[in-house]
């Protein structure tokens, strides 16, 4: 008897199961992605453009495969081709690159401001970032001492015009824009409160920018109300809302100067210069 047998035939049920998972739907789609990572690898560890075959050779690709994906990636401008067989990194790495430098860098510079106005308010405050048609909940300050709050995950995610921060976003959108997300979301509601109707929404934006800070009065949440305003960059785009909330019957308008002045300082630690940028009228 072959004392081999069963470890060959084992090995031999491994390797179909792993060429039945490649084939799947699945597997190949992270395999392709697994080489798109390699060949923006290599890329990356050049400063010259590279030539295709190249580019196939360190990446252990056959160079129709490794040519088919580049050309996805060129789509996705992930890749530039810059001459016939010469490819280097794209422009849309470095916007994305830019994106997670300024999130990484607002959420650091408006912590400390956060917990002086969590302290002057005693009520949860939020930073949030646009993603989408949503707004994204990256940074908080509370205390779990305080009291009664209201405390939103970091992570979690509502639509823009459900919340204060998102209505920020919503004002700096022109009507053209606003109608497309109106398209887009079709306005759902989650309370009896929710905005749900165009004309609605377009005079809660006016006021939003005529006033300089945005207000969710139980729109996303029963028993849950909301102020925000608006961080600014260097080139003056709106990058994030500053929000406070609180029970419905703790909030109120006292906070909303400390709250504006609050997000004028992040704005300004982050090169924001209110003069240079008229548009802005309350940063």
């Amino acid at each position: 008897m072959n004392s081999h047998a069963p470890q060959q035939s084992l090995t031999r049920t491994v390797q179909a199961a792993s060429a039945q998972r490649a084939e799947s739907p699945q597997g190949m789609s992270i395999q392709v992605l697994e080489r798109a990572m390699r060949l923006l690898d290599v890329l990356a560890q050049e400063d010259e453009p590279m030539p295709l075959k190249e580019l196939a050779k360190a990446t252990g690709l056959h160079t129709s495969t490794a040519h088919r994906i580049l050309n996805d990636l060129v789509i996705g401008r992930y890749v530039e081709r810059v001459e016939s067989g010469l490819y280097r990194l794209g422009m849309r790495l470095l916007e994305l690159g830019s994106l997670v430098k300024v999130r990484l860098n607002v959420r650091s510079i408006a912590l400390e401001y956060m917990r002086e106005l969590h302290k002057a308010t005693g009520q949860t405050v939020n930073l949030a970032l646009r993603q989408g048609d949503e707004i994204v909940y990256v940074e908080r300050a509370w205390n779990e001492y305080s009291g009664m709050q209201v405390v939103r995950a970091i992570g979690g995610h509502a639509p823009l015009h459900l919340t204060s921060s998102g209505k920020l976003f919503l004002s700096a959108w022109d009507s053209r824009q606003v109608r497309a997300y109106v398209l887009r979301t079709g306005l759902a509601g989650s309370t009896r409160n929710s905005i749900t109707q165009y004309d609605e929404l377009d005079r809660e934006l006016n006021i939003v920018r005529r006033h300089g800070y945005a207000r969710d009065n139980e729109e996303l949440e029963l028993g849950v109300r909301c102020i925000a305003a608006g961080i600014y960059d260097e080139s003056g785009e709106l990058i994030a809302g500053l929000s406070v909330s609180a029970p419905a019957d703790r909030l109120h308008d006292g906070w909303i100067p400390i709250l504006q002045d609050t997000a004028r300082k992040i704005s300004q630690a982050l090169g924001y210069e209110p003069y240079r940028h008229t548009k802005h009228k309350r940063p």
